[in-house]
């Protein structure tokens, strides 16, 4: 018996416990953290990969937006012009022998765009005159669409027409939000 020593038995006691310790610490905290780390990052690894996802689709998107507005930019300057009436009148003249716009009555299915009733006379014998003129009008700084009817008269050697058409441009006030 005398071959243990008390320090030897403190030593073996103190190991006991400690191996208890680490036992319990391994069984109670280390193990279930554990298992909550790999589901957190196996749900990480889904979360980067639609992230990654979504970056490039973000991208794909933006470059295509990039092209769309270079491919049409006159035609977002133009539906960013404001109309001018009498500027409509001077640039298109020339084209008719009389130019009269007269603002149509506001229509409910209209959604913010400008109406006018057009009427003009020249004194042509074919409506070649007006062909050129809606060609004209397609190169113009606005986004005119010429609605049908579009009414043809021949009084003598002078053709009246009358036609109604919209002018669309943006609302400024329609990216504000209420």
């Amino acid at each position: 018996m005398s071959s243990i020593t008390r320090q030897s038995i403190y030593i073996l006691i103190l190991s006991i416990l400690l191996l208890v310790f680490v036992l319990l610490f391994s069984f109670l905290a280390l193990i279930p953290e554990g298992k909550k780390y790999r589901i957190q990052r196996v749900q990480l690894t889904k979360e980067y990969k639609d992230l990654r996802r979504y970056q490039d689709f973000d991208s794909q998107t933006f470059e295509e937006l990039k092209k769309l507005q270079a491919n049409n930019r006159h035609i977002i300057t133009a539906f960013d012009t404001p109309f001018d009436k009498d500027r409509f009148i001077k640039k298109y003249k020339g084209l008719f022998n009389t130019l009269e716009l007269t603002k149509a009555e506001k229509l409910d299915n209209e959604d913010g765009f400008s109406v006018y009733n057009v009427k003009t006379s020249s004194k042509i014998s074919s409506p070649a005159t007006f062909y050129k003129f809606l060609e004209e009008v397609n190169k113009s700084d606005w986004i005119v669409a010429v609605n049908f009817p579009i009414d043809f008269k021949r009084d003598g050697e002078v053709i009246n027409s009358s036609f109604q058409m919209k002018v669309y441009c943006n609302s400024k006030d329609s990216n504000n939000s209420k």
